[in-house]
């Protein structure tokens, strides 16, 4: 074998050996360029996000009613008030019974709805996976990071309930409550002195005759929570449109005058008193009484006063300039909430909304009188009849305004009671009306110390 072709059989080798480099080197540079978009394409999401999103593919329908789930093995504590306990306990029994594959245990806790705020924000990460409050602590629990944003069956949720109650469990166009019953006043009445058909409207009422010293109608005018039901009839706004912006209040507009010049001609009319708890209940004892707003904590004392003639009944309408407009007094809410560092944030969710589910209002409804959020259950006129009370109360939940929770809040209930006071003394006046409503706004406005 001759020296020039072992010379010649050497670079070609060497040629090879130099392609196969470069093929080896693009190869390398093509697979770390796969990997690179495959892990950019499964990039791990917060835990948090993960469960959550991992809830709403997995909520196809509604988990009070679709045995067919299943939510795995989960630890969870509830709590509830005293009062509560025993109905809990049932609700809790016949959530389990929807998931007879998974090992539920779930345990409960004695907190009061009022206590809720406080003992959460003690120790988030030690407090219940779902837990009653008053809407009012809404912000500042969402605030603190101790709600969970709701994903699962949260359409549905909406369109079950009342839009006043579903607003108090809404913080910045998120869901992060559950509405379990409604809170709010109504109209009580003197069935002997107006029937049914004339109570819907405050200007019928006003305008008959019911004899001499009777009241046909009373309300706590110098108390924010009865005379803001005017305000809110006319469009007025209470910090805005959802009740969260603390620079906007409308009561001194255009429709607030038309307002203040009704109540100043309601207050003039002999017809009707300004009349506080004490002063009503005995106005209707002694049968001088007509008609007057109140909540459920007078409907024993009131049905006691006024016996086979005890009735019932949503705030009635008043014409205001020439237009009939719906009295839409303050309400709060019950809600149920999960919370944000719960471990079994499905299993949480599909609980909380179990208890707060149709089913469960009923069970409220008729365990402990309370009012339904639930607008196919608060629209049964039948179903609620057993409680005329709660049946008023849930007519008028729908027409409600939520009371607001902002700090700035603070600052509406000292004037409204000097606006209400200077109406009925007839301090306020037509002449000096807007000068009044000004004052009023203004010192709702004013900076918090």
């Amino acid at each position: 074998m001759s020296l020039a072709y072992l010379i010649n059989k050497r670079k070609r080798e060497v040629e090879i050996m130099k392609k196969g480099k470069k093929l080896i080197a693009l190869l390398m540079v093509v697979s770390l360029l796969v990997a690179s978009f495959t892990a950019c394409s499964k990039k791990e999401e917060p835990a948090a996000e993960k469960e959550t999103e991992q809830a709403t593919e997995n909520a196809e329908g509604d988990t009070a009613t679709d045995e067919t789930k299943k939510l795995g093995d989960a630890t969870l504590k509830v709590w509830g008030s005293q009062e509560d306990q025993e109905m809990l306990g049932k609700m809790v029994e016949n959530f389990k019974a929807l998931y007879p594959e998974d090992n539920l245990d779930i345990s409960l806790g004695v907190v009061s709805e009022a206590d809720a705020k406080t003992e959460v924000l003690k120790d988030t990460s030690v407090a219940a996976d779902v837990f009653a409050f008053a809407s009012d602590q809404i912000a500042e629990l969402q605030a603190a990071g101790a709600l969970y944003r709701i994903t699962l069956n949260k359409d549905a949720i909406i369109a079950a309930n009342s839009e006043p109650s579903i607003q108090a469990a809404t913080v910045g166009g998120e869901l992060y409550a559950y509405p379990s019953s409604a809170d709010t006043y109504f109209m009580y009445y003197d069935k002997s002195k107006y029937t049914e058909d004339e109570v819907k409207s405050l200007e019928t009422m006003m305008e008959k005759d019911l004899g001499p010293n009777v009241i046909n109608f009373s309300f706590d005018a110098d108390n924010g929570w009865y005379l803001s039901s005017f305000f809110f009839a006319a469009g007025c706004q209470l910090f805005g449109a959802d009740g969260t912006d603390p620079t906007t209040v409308t009561f001194n507009d255009a429709n607030g005058v038309k307002v203040g010049n009704y109540l100043i001609d309601l207050a003039n009319n002999k017809k009707f008193a300004n009349h506080d708890d004490g002063l009503l209940l005995a106005a209707f004892q002694g049968g001088t009484l007509g008609a007057t707003m109140s909540g459920t904590w007078n409907a024993e004392n009131i049905s006691k006063a006024l016996g086979e003639n005890y009735g019932v009944a949503k705030l009635p309408t008043i014409n205001l300039d020439g237009k009939e407009v719906q009295l839409s007094g303050m309400a709060n809410f019950k809600l149920y909430g999960v919370n944000s560092q719960t471990q079994y944030p499905e299993a949480a969710m599909a609980l909380a909304d179990y208890l707060t589910s149709k089913e469960c209002q009923q069970m409220r409804f008729e365990t402990r009188s309370y009012a339904p959020t639930n607008v196919e259950l608060a629209s049964n006129t039948e179903a609620l009849s057993v409680n005329p009370a709660v049946a008023a109360l849930s007519e008028q939940s729908q027409y409600a305004t939520l009371q607001t929770s902002i700090p700035q809040s603070g600052n509406y209930w000292a004037p409204s009671e000097a606006f209400g006071a200077g109406i009925m003394n007839k301090e306020v006046t037509k002449e000096n009306l807007q000068e009044n409503l000004d004052a009023f706004v203004n010192n709702i406005l004013a900076t918090l110390e």
